[in-house]
């Protein structure tokens, strides 16, 4: 009921734990906090709050438009519901160094379990378009380097996205995150991977745990769990499919509304009210009711 029970540092410390077993993290992209709730239900080991789902849920593109403020509140609302540890797109940090470190706290508070910081040019733009910029080595070091020195609870995952791969080349993108590693990075994130070879490549190059994006209709082919864990990777993120899903059941329930002024029609793809009092935990809101609320009047 109400919120989870496990502290932030404990889903920190759970999470760096599973990382260091070795096994592959599967960690769906929630678009609020209901849908968080869904991911644990159904078994996942994570949940990822993607900055390209956050700004489309409030109407904007991936441009660099959304700030701290909104990103780490979607990420407190999602990360006080569900027991699983949650890691946070927190784009290039939003703004300069400082600004890095400052943002790796408001995230800490958030109760997130890990972020990412990336290294394109302020604004930056989905990974998966054309035309990025990435800065200088110098810069990105540094916005590491002020992630790392700005968290206070060490079991906070900094993880560093590199797009280098999609604006100079994939040794390049080697070079990158090696040293991104040597400034302090917990993982490695080496956006828009165009095959298994180059996500191999990729974890040839450093020691850390790496993470695959496995967004739709994006520059990487949509890999399998299994052929994604066979060349090592150890987190997968699907960022947006569940808004993606969400938008074409409305978009098809409109279009059935309009036509047939019904949608009887659409009654078997919906989630049943059943569920959802379920998911939220309508029973246990109840039972805490009565306790508070139940008595008797004594006659003495």
């Amino acid at each position: 009921m109400l919120y989870s029970t496990t502290p932030a540092s404990d889903k920190r410390a759970a999470l760096r734990a599973r990382l260091a077993s070795g096994e592959l993290l599967r960690l769906p992209g929630a678009f609020n906090p209901l849908s968080a709730r869904l991911i644990e239900e159904r078994g996942f080991e994570g949940v990822y709050v993607s900055g390209a789902a956050l700004s489309a849920d409030l109407g904007l593109p991936d441009i660099g438009l959304t700030t701290l403020t909104e990103v780490a509140g979607r990420a407190r609302q999602i990360a006080r519901v569900t027991e699983l540890p949650v890691l946070v797109d927190a784009d290039t940090g939003f703004g300069e160094p400082m600004n890095v470190a400052r943002t790796v706290q408001e995230m800490e508070d958030a109760g997130v379990a890990g972020l990412h910081i990336e290294d394109q040019v302020n604004p930056k733009r989905c990974g998966h378009l054309d035309g990025k910029e990435v800065v200088g080595l110098d810069l990105a070091v540094r916005r590491i380097r002020a992630a790392v020195d700005g968290r206070r609870d060490p079991n906070l995952l900094i993880m560093a996205r590199t797009d280098v791969r999609g604006v100079s080349g994939l040794a390049d993108a080697q070079d990158r995150a090696r040293a991104l590693v040597d400034a302090g990075a917990d993982a490695i994130f080496p956006e828009a991977m165009a095959t298994l070879k180059e996500f191999a490549a990729m974890r040839e190059a450093v020691d850390v745990p790496i993470l695959a994006n496995m967004t739709e209709f994006g520059k990487s082919d949509l890999f399998t769990v299994d052929q994604l864990r066979s060349v090592g990777v150890n987190l997968v993120i699907w960022p947006v499919s569940l808004l993606r899903l969400a938008m074409g059941a409305a978009l098809r329930g409109l279009e059935t509304l309009e036509s047939e002024g019904t949608l009887t029609a659409r009654l078997g793809e919906m989630q049943h009210r059943a569920d959802l009092y379920d998911l939220i935990d309508y029973a246990g809101y109840s039972r805490f009711d009565e306790d508070v609320f139940g008595f008797t009047v004594s006659r003495d």
